[in-house]
């Protein structure tokens, strides 16, 4: 591979073009077909799952059992299976309870965890550092292992098979936010809180006022993490909403579709699809938002 070097005499009034010639090694050559053979072959597993999905909730029941994951429906227009996965899956309760969880989880979480970085980050006192490692070591163990322990907590309290006891759960397992608002309050000076001061303002009001609005950036990543994290939160939802009907959620209610005579596929992946428009909805409408937060936390200082 090379391209050709064009040299032309630069006289007056005209300009010189130069176009380098470049020669490519054997190893060079065989390196560049393996980044874009590696591009190429990695996307098409990404976008693999995704394909199959939307064939398969076009299909008819027959079709389904007949034919092979990717060979195309009969006709695109089949939204029957659509109907069917909203109403026999309750969706609409579902969509409900997931958006009464996901509001109350995220606003917990992000006054709770700005206020707790917000002392551990502004106040030195005594026992600063054991908290923080007691975080740490928090954030290591791994969650299902720590069930067995939550869920005996959760039966004590009464909370299982309640809303507002998985609410409470969800919130209280949010170590990762409270790292991501204490490594932004690092880069906001400090001076900034003592001008407040000396103006006569109070910790709440530095807090409320001027430092959770400069916090945005962070608040859209922990709503990022936090928000699709609960939105997708299976395991929990399973284990402690026992009701299916009045308590199921959107990652729950497609286990309607599953049982000991077989898994209607066709009916679950029309319900993946119906549950992830909110979600395409909200990037969309908040992509410039959204891209500017993760920007902002990517860089520190």
């Amino acid at each position: 591979m090379s391209k050709d070097k064009v040299i032309q005499p630069a006289g007056e009034g005209t300009v010189a073009y130069v176009k380098a010639k470049k020669h490519y090694s054997v190893a060079q050559i065989v390196w560049i077909v393996i980044k874009y053979f590696s591009v190429a072959f990695f996307s098409f597993l990404a976008v693999l799952p995704i394909a199959s999905v939307v064939i398969t909730a076009f299909k008819t029941d027959a079709e389904y059992q007949s034919t092979s994951v990717m060979t195309p429906p009969a006709t695109w227009f089949n939204f029957s299976n659509f109907a069917r996965a909203w109403e026999k899956a309750n969706m609409g309760r579902a969509f409900l309870n997931s958006f009464i969880i996901v509001v109350c989880v995220l606003g917990v979480s992000i006054i709770i965890g700005s206020q707790l970085a917000y002392i551990l980050n502004r106040f030195k006192f005594p026992g600063n550092k054991i908290i923080r490692s007691a975080f740490y070591f928090a954030s290591l163990l791994p969650a299902v292992a720590m069930q067995v322990a939550v869920y005996e907590i959760m039966v004590k309290l009464h909370f299982v098979n309640t809303l507002y006891g998985y609410i409470i759960m969800m919130c209280g397992t949010d170590v990762i936010s409270i790292y991501i608002f204490i490594q932004y309050f690092e880069n906001i000076p400090v001076s900034l809180d003592e001008s407040a001061i000396i103006d006569g303002a109070n910790y709440w009001t530095i807090y409320w006022k001027i430092l959770l609005p400069l916090l945005k950036p962070a608040i859209v990543t922990v709503c990022i993490l936090k928000g699709v994290g609960t939105y997708n939160e299976y395991y929990c939802a399973q284990l402690y909403l026992q009701d299916k009907q009045k308590l199921c959620t959107v990652s729950t209610s497609l286990y309607t579709f599953t049982g000991p005579l077989g898994n209607r596929y066709n009916l679950i992946c029309a319900g993946v699809i119906i549950s992830f428009i909110p979600i395409l909805l909200i990037f969309i409408v908040c992509q410039k938002q959204i891209y500017n937060g993760i920007a902002a936390g990517a860089v520190k200082g």
